[in-house]
Order: structure tokens, then sequence, then C-alpha cells
């Protein structure tokens, strides 16, 4: 699922409603951050959340950012920081999310009943997996063919798609097996790489 199948998902989330408010930031913070796994998107708290100095950019833009400590990973081994960040757009649509929500602590994801209430519990992780999927078909996709972990594995094949370097994809998907990342970061570079082009 690489940039721009996440594009398609994240335009099916014009609506305005909380469900497209809400699907739009986990769809946005799930890839921005690193291609998240989807445990990690439906456990985030507002504690782990860090605000941070805006990002300026060379045309005197000024970008939103912040950080999150992921805590314990299904990887981490407690001999480094795992905290990713997050500029831009993704950090606008969690914003939004989060003031239409009236969220400010607890769980940053919920779910949403039919009358449009919210819970007050975080979301779980297998319903992280059916927005990509409702999405996907919404998007006129095959939803068998996306599930969250193509927002893990797409992340890291858009990032070589776009000429970030391998570890500074890794830094911020926070994959440890250079192997594992490098699997999928080489889909990305095999496609546009000269040796795909000879003739």
């Amino acid at each position: 699922m690489t940039g721009d199948v996440v594009a398609r998902l994240i335009a099916t989330c014009a609506g305005g409603s909380l469900r497209d408010l809400r699907d739009r930031a986990v769809l946005m913070v799930a890839f921005g951050s690193g291609g998240r796994r989807r445990s990690e998107i439906a456990s985030l708290r507002c504690d782990q959340i860090a605000r941070l100095d805006h990002v300026e950019l060379g045309d005197g833009t000024k970008l939103p950012s912040i950080s999150f400590d992921l805590g314990r990973t299904k990887t981490s081994d407690g001999s480094r920081e795992e905290i990713v960040f997050l500029t831009g757009a993704p950090v606008d649509a969690l914003d939004a999310w989060l003031a239409a929500a009236k969220i400010q602590k607890g769980g940053v994801f919920r779910a949403i009943d039919q009358w449009g209430n919210i819970s007050r519990r975080a979301i779980d992780a297998q319903s992280i997996n059916a927005i990509v999927k409702q999405r996907a078909e919404s998007a006129g996709l095959e939803p068998s063919d996306y599930s969250a972990h193509s927002l893990r594995s797409g992340f890291l094949t858009e990032a070589a798609l776009r000429n970030v370097s391998l570890l500074e994809a890794m830094d911020q998907s926070r994959h440890r097996s250079m192997q594992q990342a490098g699997s999928y970061y080489n889909d990305g570079r095999r496609k546009t790489g000269l040796a795909a082009r000879l003739l």
C-alpha cells in the first residue's frame, strides 16, 4: 500500500462525519509514523503524545509536529527509545479527530456506534484492520488485497520510491531487522531502478 493507494483510501474519508475524521486520522497517523502496527495504533493514548515546535521549511512554511512514545513494542528490548515523529498533514488529521471527538485523555482512537456515540474505550486492533479493508472497498479496491500490515510494508516501499535512505526509513518504522525492512524497501527500488528498464 504505497502513498498513492493510501491517498485513495484517505479520499473516502472526506465526508466530515466522526467516522470519516477518525478513519482519516488512523490511516494518516499509521502510515506517516512509519507504518505502525495495528496494535500500536489501537493502544495509542493521549499521554504518549508530545507536542513539538513547528518544523519550518525553506520557504517559511511551518508544519505542526508531534512525537509519541510507543512504549513496549513487539520487538523492543529496552535498549533504545521507541519514539516516532509525525509532521504536517497527519498531525492536522489527528488534531481534527481529537477536537471533534472531544478527546483529551485516554485512548486516542475509539469505537463509534451507529448513532454516532463515541466509546470511552480504545478501539481494538482488529478494528484497525477492518478500517483499512472498509476504506479499500469504498475506494473501489479489492479489500482482500489489503490489511493493516499493508500500511507497514507500504511505508518502506514508498520510502524507497521517494529516495529516502533505508536507515532513515527504518528509524521511523522502528524495524530492527535490515533483512526484513530491506525486502519491502527493495520492492520500491527495483520498480524504479535501472535494471528494470534496460531496454
